[in-house]
């Protein structure tokens, strides 16, 4: 994987069970599973890339939360590395430092079965 380390001026996204939410948080850095860090890393996605992606590994998921990081306030560990049809996506090699949490949004399921998202605007 050939990483960009260049940092993000803008929010990045990150999508956990509300559960996991509440129960990751240690006061200083939220924590997730290890199930959400199977492949090394915590999965990021800018606001283009964010609804494919829940599409793609939580379709049909309830009871998630999508929170916004700052990408500045995440450090060295952030990494922007090539994935998805070869595109840059930000991947997080520690926890979240809950400083760098800009808002935490419920993501439920609309009528259609998808994912509600607030407005990125």
């Amino acid at each position: 994987m050939i990483e960009d380390k260049t940092p993000a001026s803008s929010t990045i996204y990150h999508i956990c069970r509300r559960d996991d939410w509440e129960a990751g948080q240690d006061g200083v850095f939220y924590r997730p599973p290890d199930a959400d860090r199977g492949d090394g890393f915590l999965h990021f996605s800018t606001a283009a890339q964010i609804v494919e992606s829940a599409a793609r590994h939580r379709a049909g998921q309830s009871g998630l939360v999508m929170i916004e990081a700052n990408p500045t306030e995440l450090g060295d560990e952030l990494r922007w590395e090539i994935s998805r049809n070869g595109a840059l996506f930000p991947h997080l090699y520690g926890p979240i430092p809950l400083p760098a949490i800009t808002a935490v949004h419920d993501l439920p399921l609309g009528p259609d079965g998808l994912h509600d998202f607030p407005d990125f605007g």
